[in-house]
């Protein structure tokens, strides 16, 4: 069990959350639940998806179904398939990471945090300036 650190105190950058992009919730859920043993972290639904959300160590791995195809998920889905969509790092101070990734030459797709599930502030980092990968970031 892992020991409570209050919100104020700083804890590093740490893997918040995977996002898995999939056609259908209730086909995948059972495997990660009940098959490997994630117990489930009610999530609220955000930007045009469904989540499952499925607690593994101190991350999540968030199941992200399309609610609408034109939302975000679903043209992820239409354009590369089924698979991983984001890795979310939660970091202490989100306007300092965001302003270390301008002066570096990263590429933000979101220039000033939103809010995103959970009612935590967001921002995501383009692909192009990741190696490929879309990268979200979280205040703790």
């Amino acid at each position: 069990m892992s020991a409570f650190v209050p919100d104020s105190v700083p804890r590093g950058t740490r893997i918040a959350h995977i996002g898995i992009a999939v056609t259908a919730l209730d086909a995948l859920r059972p495997l990660y639940r009940d098959v490997l043993g994630m117990p489930e972290v009610p999530l609220d639904d955000a930007d045009g998806a469904r989540i499952a959300g499925l607690a593994v160590g101190e991350s999540l791995v968030e199941l992200l179904e399309p609610a609408v195809a034109d939302s975000p998920i679903g043209k992820f889905i239409a354009k590369r398939g089924p698979g991983i969509h984001h890795v979310c790092f939660a970091v202490d101070d989100l306007d300092g990471t965001l302003q270390r990734c301008r002066d570096a030459g990263i590429t933000l797709i979101d220039e000033q945090p939103r809010l995103g599930a959970e009612g935590k502030r967001i921002a995501f980092l383009h692909p192009r300036s990741t190696g490929g990968v879309l990268v979200e970031l979280s205040e703790h």
